[in-house]
């Protein structure tokens, strides 16, 4: 029970915005920090599967689950992917619990079609509210992150944006998804190196669990539950995560990787401009140089 007592001191007194958390693996982010002593504003902008609107309020029923629990938090309904409601939810957690300690992004839905078969809407709608849904509140939060740190008031300020293995390797099916999740694995990077200044660490995880943007995709009845997921974000977003940053974690049950990405392989100098004709051979050595690319998940 010791022990039980100190991790619940893990995020004591720290203020957390979680985006999407109204289910699934958000939800489980939400009472997972909050079981840690974090206040937390629980988004969820309740919309379907597919990202249509309904008038379902699951983020009130978390944050009756953390009043609970003896914890303190509030609900937040904006569209994280709408700019200015995006500013607005950061400046709801400073106004309600005096500032901002720790990002979430979670918010996310799926509408999966071969790459053929993908409509320009389709396409639009789930870059923006991964992708874009991650940048509106990463650049509020980073706005007043470093208006502190000029102030002299600097926070021990924790950023954790949700990729996939399907941004990571691709994933037949999901060419949308795939790419708008690849970018959120590079603008951790880019946000890591510009924010460091400031104290802020930003480090994205890549989940599995059994959700329902999972569901009825493929078979999940041996997949990770939501909740395997959150001690890992709980960890980062704490102050002793401070000299972490720029990293993507997959989470997989009991498994967690370190993400390498890409990075430099072997190169040959031609010493002058190449040839059309010297192309050819000199990359196939290359590429039989340096391992082979992981297959894309679904790939036969």
């Amino acid at each position: 029970m010791a022990e039980e007592t100190e991790v619940s001191r893990l995020l004591e007194g720290r203020v957390a915005i979680v985006t999407g958390a109204g289910r699934g693996i958000g939800r489980a982010h939400a009472l997972e920090l909050a079981r840690h002593g974090a206040r937390v504003v629980v988004n969820d902008f309740g919309v379907s599967l597919a990202g249509e609107g309904t008038t379902e309020t699951p983020a009130h029923e978390v944050v009756a689950e953390i009043e609970a629990m003896g914890g303190e938090a509030v609900v937040n309904g904006a569209d994280v992917a709408d700019f200015a409601a995006a500013e607005a939810m950061v400046r709801q957690a400073i106004d309600v619990y005096g500032g901002l300690d720790i990002l979430v992004n979670n918010a996310g839905f799926v509408r999966d079609r071969m790459l053929v078969n993908t409509s320009e809407d389709e396409w639009d709608s789930v870059v923006r509210v991964h992708l874009k849904g991650h940048f509106a509140p990463l650049r509020h939060a980073g706005a007043y992150w470093r208006a502190e740190a000029k102030e002299g008031r600097q926070r021990a300020a924790r950023v954790v944006n949700t990729s996939s293995g399907a941004g990571l390797q691709g994933s037949i099916g999901q060419a949308t998804y795939s790419a708008a999740k690849a970018g959120i694995a590079g603008l951790t990077l880019v946000a890591a190196a510009e924010m460091g200044r400031y104290g802020v660490t930003v480090n994205a995880i890549a989940p599995v669990a059994r959700t329902r943007m999972t569901e009825g995709a493929f078979d999940t009845s041996a997949m990770a539950l939501p909740e395997d997921n959150s001690p890992i974000v709980a960890w980062l977003a704490s102050e002793e995560a401070g000299d972490v940053t720029g990293r993507v974690v997959e989470i997989d049950g009991s498994v967690i990787t370190v993400e390498n990405g890409w990075s430099h392989g072997a190169s040959h100098d031609n010493g002058v401009r190449w040839e059309a004709a010297q192309v050819g051979p000199a990359l196939r050595e290359l590429f039989a140089a340096g391992p082979a690319p992981e297959p894309v998940y679904g790939a036969s």
